[in-house]
């Protein structure tokens, strides 16, 4: 059977058509069989909107809330492999914060919605790696830039001042200050949040096989 040579076209229509429903949730959006098998979810959680897609540029990283269970393994992961550590303050997945409350924080209707003392659905929350992103936008000395190689906005730490502007851009306030290094960090899409999850809720796909599911 001949196979199909996947293009780059082909890569960055499939990440345009996510990159709308980063943030969003997948409730109400058709999903062919084969690609929610590879997001490893079924279609009642789907459509439950307990799922999540974060388009980022070299691949779907997708949260299944239903799987994850708040043990904050991808927190610890993350920060011993790029700080050598556990702190799950630095970390550039969140889960803690939106442990009890959910993201939206405490609401009156919170016996409805996520967390410990709502419906006991956690949120694991990242960068979502934004084309023309605010924090790389408003930072004064240019920290922020795209890595030629994966795509996503780091920070350079040799010319970060850790004025915290980065902080005050993010809608979603993902970027933190080191407060021994005085250094704003974020994710740089190093995968240790997927490796370290004990119930794949978490899950990177690269869009060629994105592509190919759908």
């Amino acid at each position: 059977m001949a196979t199909i040579k996947k293009t780059p076209l082909d890569r960055e229509l499939t990440r345009r058509q996510f990159m709308k429903l980063t943030g969003k949730g997948l409730a109400g959006v058709a999903i062919s069989g084969s690609l929610l098998d590879l997001m490893g979810c079924t279609l009642a959680q789907a459509e439950a909107g307990l799922v999540d897609a974060i388009a980022t540029p070299d691949f779907l990283l997708v949260a299944n809330r239903a799987k994850c269970t708040g043990c904050q393994r991808c927190e610890a992961n993350c920060t011993l492999a790029n700080d050598g550590d556990v702190h799950p303050y630095m970390a550039r997945i969140r889960v803690r914060q939106n442990m009890y409350f959910g993201a939206d924080g405490p609401q009156d209707d919170h016996p409805y919605k996520d967390g410990i003392y709502g419906n006991w659905f956690f949120a694991p929350d990242t960068c979502k790696q934004c084309g023309d992103a605010p924090c790389m936008s408003i930072c004064p000395v240019k920290a922020i830039a795209p890595d030629p190689v994966t795509g996503a906005r780091v920070i350079d730490e040799e010319k970060c001042v850790g004025c915290g502007a980065c902080v005050q851009a993010c809608p979603w306030n993902m970027p933190r200050i080191d407060v021994e290094t005085r250094k704003s960090t974020k994710c740089i899409n190093c995968g240790a949040c997927v490796a370290g999850c004990p119930t794949s809720a978490l899950r990177m796909i690269p869009w060629e096989d994105v592509a190919a599911a759908l």
